[in-house]
């Protein structure tokens, strides 16, 4: 780990929550927006924060284009999809132009993108530090060479330290490990969330797992999750069915996936009726 992401993630320890827009997080010294913006997706890449993320711009797509030009009765999309398709035909648009009101917007957008309909550029909004990062930082992380860290990033620091030995000496052993495990989401309530999500989103029993872990990590690590829905297999309650052809997904959602050593990976979630 390189000084300006130690000190990323230490500027977010400073904050409520550990979370914060991604523009209050000042860096120094001053490093323009696009270099931020840069060390936040390499530490989410990581796993050691995540992000809220909006979309800024919206262009067609070849496929996009070639589905507006088929005169058949019944198009593979909903009205607002085509509506947002036909706003970006020309040219690119901020969201603002598809003409959809506000509260669908995003997901009707994302719907297209995920499909390869459309390109989006996306902005970062909310960044966090994921429990895996905390551990990291707490348990894992051995700093070498000189950082110049100032004392205020130090005292971030020690208030996770203490903030953990606080949680840890406030009950036994025993109960404090239980109540840690009690605080999660069960299987029962992740299954629950895919059934919400597939519903929301129109996935028809197929949800894309990247969907899955934009709402649950945190409080979930990635192995947290991946093991639940192992679990879940392993009842037959639901089906895990690998990625054929990820052209239609961005790099990162594919890497939402649970690799695997022959084929695919692990893309795809099926609640079994």
């Amino acid at each position: 780990m390189d000084v300006l992401e130690l000190r990323f993630l230490l500027k977010l320890l400073g904050v409520s929550g550990y979370r914060a827009p991604l523009s209050r997080i000042q860096l120094y010294p001053r490093i323009a927006a696009l270099q931020r913006h840069r060390i936040c997706q390499q530490l989410r890449d990581r796993g050691l924060v995540a992000c809220s993320t909006d979309v800024v711009r919206v262009a067609i797509a070849p496929p996009g284009k070639a589905l507006l030009k088929l005169d058949l009765p019944g198009l593979p999309i909903s009205d607002a999809e085509f509506q947002v398709l036909r706003a970006s035909a020309e040219q690119a648009i901020t969201p603002g132009k598809t003409g959809l009101p506000s509260p669908e917007r995003q997901t009707v957008i994302q719907g297209l993108a995920d499909r390869g309909l459309i390109q989006v550029e996306t902005k970062i909004k909310d960044v966090w530090i994921t429990q895996q990062g905390q551990t990291f930082l707490r348990d894992t992380y051995t700093p070498k060479g000189k950082a110049g860290i100032s004392l205020d990033l130090l005292r971030n620091y020690l208030h996770l330290l203490r903030q953990s030995l606080i949680e840890v000496d406030a009950l036994p052993n025993t109960v404090a490990a239980r109540t840690t495990v009690a605080a999660l989401p069960t299987d029962a309530q992740v299954l629950q969330l895919i059934q919400a999500l597939d519903h929301e989103l129109g996935t028809k029993n197929y949800l894309p797992l990247f969907y899955l872990r934009q709402k649950i990590q945190p409080p979930l690590s990635r192995d947290e999750v991946d093991q639940s829905l192992y679990r879940l297999q392993r009842s037959d309650r639901i089906e895990l069915s690998s990625l054929q052809e990820a052209i239609a997904y961005t790099p990162r959602q594919v890497e939402a996936g649970i690799p695997q050593d022959i084929g695919g990976p692990l893309f795809f979630i099926s609640i079994n009726q």
